[in-house]
C-alpha cells in the first residue's frame, strides 16, 4: 500500500512538533506544560497568582538578635523577623534605589490596616501622573494591605501594587514585600519593635 506524499509530509511535521514538545517538557516544567495545552488542549496557561505570592522562609539566624527584632539586609535583599534566639521567619523584599538607600536603627511606631498613601512632591514631580491622594484598600495603592511605620520618618515596611518588584531595587527608601507576606509579618510584630536596617549581608 502506497501513502500519499501529503500525507508523509503531515506525519513528518507532528513527529518534528511531539519531539518538540517532548524536549520543552524535560527541561522547563512551566513552559512544557504551555506548550502542551496549546499544542493538545486542555485549558489556558495560568498566569502567576500574585494575590498569594509569598517568599516566606524559616531560616538559622545570627544569635546576637534578640527575638522580636526585625533586621532589613539590603544586601540579601531580604527582611528577617527574628522569632526565637537563632531562628528567623525571612521575607524576600524590594530595597531603595540610588539615592534613596540608607541604613539605620529605628522601631515600629504605628501600625495600619489598609493605609492611605499621599506621594511626597518630589515623587510628583518625578511622576506627575501620580494621584495627590490614594485611599487605603484601593487595587492600585502601591502601600499594599499593610504597613508597619518607622519612627518619626517617612519610611514604612509595607505591601505593594507590583508585585513583580520583589526582590529588586525599586522604592524611595521604603521595604516592600509580597501582600501576603506582609499580613503574616503585620499579625507578629508589635507597636515598639526594634527594627535595623542594614547593608550587611547573611547569606551569600
Amino acid at each position: 500500500m502506497t501513502f500519499p506524499s501529503f500525507y508523509i509530509r503531515i506525519t513528518s511535521v507532528l513527529s518534528i512538533l511531539a519531539l518538540a514538545t517532548l524536549t520543552l517538557a524535560a527541561t522547563t516544567d512551566t513552559a512544557s506544560a504551555g506548550v502542551l495545552r496549546f499544542l493538545f488542549g486542555g485549558g489556558k496557561a495560568k498566569n502567576v497568582n500574585w494575590d498569594n505570592a509569598s517568599g516566606k522562609q524559616r531560616v538559622r539566624f545570627s544569635r546576637e538578635y534578640a527575638p522580636g527584632t526585625i533586621v532589613v539586609s539590603f544586601a540579601d535583599r531580604r527582611l528577617y523577623f527574628v522569632a526565637e534566639r537563632g531562628v528567623a521567619i525571612s521575607y524576600p523584599v524590594g530595597t531603595p534605589t540610588g539615592e534613596a538607600r540608607w541604613s539605620g536603627v529605628s522601631h515600629v511606631s504605628r501600625k495600619r490596616e489598609n493605609p492611605k498613601w499621599t506621594p511626597t512632591p518630589d515623587m510628583r514631580v518625578e511622576n506627575p501622573e501620580l494621584p495627590a491622594y490614594m485611599p487605603g484598600g484601593h487595587p492600585r495603592n502601591p502601600l499594599g494591605p499593610r504597613a508597619l511605620y518607622l519612627g518619626d520618618t517617612l519610611y514604612r515596611i509595607h505591601g505593594t501594587d507590583a508585585p513583580w518588584t520583589i526582590g529588586q531595587e525599586v522604592s524611595h527608601g521604603c521595604v516592600r514585600l509580597y501582600n501576603a507576606d506582609i499580613i503574616d509579618l503585620y499579625s507578629r510584630v508589635p507597636v515598639g519593635a526594634k527594627v535595623i536596617v542594614t547593608w550587611k549581608r547573611f547569606y551569600a
